[in-house]
């Protein structure tokens, strides 16, 4: 969460408060938190030294600005730069594109997108070779409408992985003759 706050960040100082409502607009889509959760995060982007403040009063209340550092930019670039980690790969994929915008080289942009469609084709054929080892699974009888919606489960996961895969692959080649 930290990286898709820096981020935001980097368009502008934002709130806690409007910080959330991006959450609320639209970053939810793909990556929920809560105001609490992001308030966690904030606290720790400013003990890495990649946040700072200001605070201010409006309406009667205390304000706190946050604006990222230099270090935050740079933890940023090393982020959108890293092979995809983590347990979660859609969530991680919509993050980096969500943000690759933000990134001004075409090689870095191009490079991003690559890793991605490189993470997504490593899990849908683990799962393919995941359904190849089930299928060759002896059922028995008791077991096998259990095991068919489990087995359906799997499906479902591994024709995600396909439209994401065909998804990204196309972005990659657009990116590619821009």
């Amino acid at each position: 969460m930290g990286n898709v706050i820096l981020g935001l960040l980097l368009i502008g100082p934002q709130t806690l408060y409007s910080l959330n409502k991006q959450f609320e607009q639209g970053i939810s889509l793909f990556y929920r938190a809560s105001y609490g959760s992001l308030q966690s995060a904030l606290k720790s982007l400013l003990a890495k030294g990649h946040v700072t403040f200001v605070e201010g009063i409006d309406g009667g209340r205390n304000k706190k600005t946050y604006s990222i550092t230099d270090a935050g930019g740079e933890a940023f670039d090393a982020w959108m730069r890293a092979p995809v980690a983590g347990g979660d790969l859609e969530v991680a994929a919509l993050s980096k594109l969500y943000h690759l915008g933000l990134v001004d080289d075409d090689e870095v942009r191009q490079a991003v997108l690559d890793d991605l469609v490189a993470a997504i084709t490593h899990e849908r054929d683990a799962l393919e070779g995941f359904a190849g080892q089930i299928d060759a699974l002896e059922v028995p009888d008791e077991y096998a409408r259990l095991f068919r919606y489990r087995r359906a489960t799997l499906d479902y996961g591994i024709v995600s992985h396909r439209a994401s895969l065909d998804w990204f692959l196309a972005l990659a080649e657009e990116e590619r003759r821009r």
